[in-house]
């Protein structure tokens, strides 16, 4: 008889769980369904999941991910997430880091990087481009660079990527150094009076100031910054043939 009651206790239990995560997760589509956090097709970052809108049905939000593939993400996960909105404000800052010689000027260095993504066609004038000098090592100073960007028109990636290396480009232009890694060496007597006593090598490499002509390339592909559509494509493609309930509605206000 215990062992009845016993087992009888366990598949209540499991039963009572399966039902309230089933009431939980069909509360939560009612009230997201009310609250309307996002629109179809905007980029969110929902907790650690990051994609494309497709569609908000009864038990799951879906998701089309930033490599095209599915995510169903159950509503009671999304109710109780903090959500990242990309598309809202359209205008989004990028960030980047460069190094210079600690003998170098900083504040020169600032003043032709900001010249510099000022004079970029995709970076907004305002909010203008910002700069500060992010920390003092012993062998190089880092500087921190801010910009803006209309994501409707240009790709976030390609442009801070493009930002970075037209920066880098005119500080090195300027006579700037960015400073590689220093490692300082110790040895042993035994190994630097061998060091002491070796022979100079033959035919070593060229010193690395010599630099090997650049090839001619055309760069129109990889300098072209424009918003990548791709993905609203294919998330319009789906909801065309969507079969599902959905329950986002372009008329209801958003939260």
């Amino acid at each position: 008889m215990g062992t009845i009651l016993g087992g009888a206790g366990v598949i209540g239990l499991a039963i009572g769980i399966s039902v309230r995560d089933t009431l939980e997760n069909y509360i939560s589509s009612i009230m997201l369904s009310v609250r309307q956090p996002f629109r179809a097709n905007e980029h969110v970052l929902i907790d650690e999941y990051e994609g494309k809108v497709m569609r908000l049905t009864s038990r799951a939000t879906v998701l089309m991910t930033m490599d095209g593939n599915h995510l169903r993400i159950p509503n009671s996960t999304v109710f109780k997430a903090v959500i990242l909105n990309y598309t809202r404000n359209p205008e989004r800052r990028f960030e980047f880091d460069l190094g210079v010689d600690a003998a170098d000027d900083p504040v020169a260095a600032m003043q032709l990087g900001l010249d510099k993504l000022k004079s970029l066609r995709f970076v907004l004038d305002h909010p203008e481009p910002e700069a500060f000098i992010q920390t003092v090592g012993d062998s190089n100073i880092i500087l921190h660079f801010m910009g803006w960007v209309d994501q409707a028109q240009t790709n976030f990636a390609k442009g801070r990527g493009l930002a970075i290396a037209a920066t880098k480009d005119v500080l090195e232009e300027s006579g700037f150094t960015l400073p590689e890694p220093i490692y300082r060496l110790r040895f042993d007597s035994g190994v630097e009076d061998a060091l002491k006593s070796g022979k100079p090598e033959i035919g070593t490499q060229q010193s690395a100031d010599v630099r090997r002509p650049k090839p001619h390339v055309d760069t129109r592909e990889a300098t072209d910054v424009a918003a990548d559509n791709t993905l609203d494509e294919k998330v319009a493609a789906e909801r065309a043939n969507n079969t599902e309930d959905d329950l986002l509605d372009e008329q209801s206000p958003v939260e």
